[in-house]
């Protein structure tokens, strides 16, 4: 079974989601004896921490190709599907499995070419803030509408994307959770060299920022009180560098407000390790890696009460109000005020999602749904 995967920005990495998420999953699949290969947009190189993992254009048995693309705000994004579509709608692959909404505008080339289509929605993408009233934002949802009349089957993360699909579309769709693995934990070391952060003295968010990720309430709650924790926002821009210079000056009159820009390998390691409290203050997510991350180090998590991260912690997280200042920054004060609710909340909570969400459990359902689409074209052939 020969698959292709388009839509992410390059593999391996881990810049966002679809890419963290492919970097874990894709070699699994390979394992699996499926033949993975992935169209890396051109413009897009891999992190340092990952170059020596890539040989003769393989990362751990699977195949990386280009997709030519032009560097653009949109426009990236958008060429480099239409480019993988069509090398891959002349390539022998059985199935071509699109990853975002956006990148599914393609999906019409492939179909005509008689390819079986596979999606997964990483998240309702035109609800983003950073796309707001623009013609991405159109595009995205036209990408959506193409993906819901051509996909053979379309994959969620979510209960709640589940039934926006089946109330907006009446189409059915799969429902295969994303996965985490054990992570080593990591004294602080280079975090203490690099930014000064030393264990349990330290509030942080790993994010992309962007607006939908609700960094700037966090940095006002955060202003809001007295604390002696220092804030570290891991993260960086994604065609938001508007948004960020904003997050920057609301941080510029406090000296505890640290920006780490992007953050990968030891580095990550170390600041999941060592934080007293990992804050998820997203309005918009599909299924959070970070929020995922942060509860397989055993931390105690402060989190948004939207639909996709409840369905994550469950009873084993802080909740605030979503977009609620007032209800973040009294929860944010009760966590750093009394350890003794930290330490309550973080009991067994690692244990608690590694049971739950595990990377060979989605490498399997994705390669039986592979099979099930095989086995429905045969039928109709």
């Amino acid at each position: 079974m020969k698959v292709a995967m388009i839509g992410h920005k390059v593999v391996p990495s881990r810049r966002g989601g679809i890419e963290n998420v492919l970097t874990t999953l894709c070699p699994i699949l390979t394992d699996l004896g499926v033949d993975v290969t992935c169209y890396n947009r051109s413009t897009d190189e891999v992190e340092n921490e990952y170059v020596e993992t890539v040989v003769n254009k393989k990362y751990h048995n699977v195949t990386l190709k280009k997709a030519f693309t032009i560097k653009g705000r949109g426009l990236s994004a958008m060429i480099a599907s239409f480019t993988a579509a069509i090398t891959a709608s002349f390539s022998n692959y059985d199935i071509i499995h699109f990853h975002a909404e956006g990148p599914c505008a393609a999906m019409w080339i492939p179909k005509i070419f008689g390819k079986s289509c596979v999606a997964t929605v990483h998240g309702l993408d035109w609800q983003r803030e950073k796309w707001s009233g623009s013609f991405a934002s159109k595009y995205i949802k036209f990408g959506e509408k193409v993906m819901v009349k051509c996909a053979d089957e379309i994959i969620v993360l979510s209960e709640s994307a589940k039934n926006y699909f089946k109330e907006a579309y009446n189409r059915e769709t799969v429902l295969i959770h994303n996965g985490i693995d054990k992570p080593t934990i990591k004294q602080a070391e280079k975090i203490t060299e690099l930014y000064s952060l030393l264990k349990g003295e330290y509030i942080c968010t790993v994010s992309r920022l962007t607006a939908e990720k609700g960094i700037h309430y966090l940095i006002d709650a955060y202003n809001n009180i007295k604390t002696d924790k220092k804030l570290v926002i891991a993260g960086d821009t994604s065609d938001t560098d508007e948004y960020v210079s904003h997050l920057k000056q609301k941080a510029s009159g406090n000296p505890n407000i640290i920006f780490t820009g992007f953050i990968s390998g030891e580095v990550l390691k170390e600041i999941f390790s060592n934080a007293y409290i990992v804050a998820v203050p997203s309005d918009v997510e599909g299924m959070s890696i970070s929020l995922l991350e942060a509860l397989s180090y055993g931390n105690a998590v402060l989190s948004s009460n939207i639909p996709e991260n409840t369905a994550i912690t469950e009873d084993r997280a802080i909740l605030f109000e979503k977009s609620n200042v007032s209800d973040l920054t009294e929860k944010l004060k009760m966590m750093c005020d009394d350890e003794a609710i930290v330490q309550n909340i973080k009991k067994g909570v690692d244990e608690f999602v590694l049971s739950k969400y595990n990377w060979q459990d989605v490498a399997a359902s994705t390669q039986n749904l592979y099979k099930k689409v095989l086995e429905n074209k045969r039928k109709g052939d």
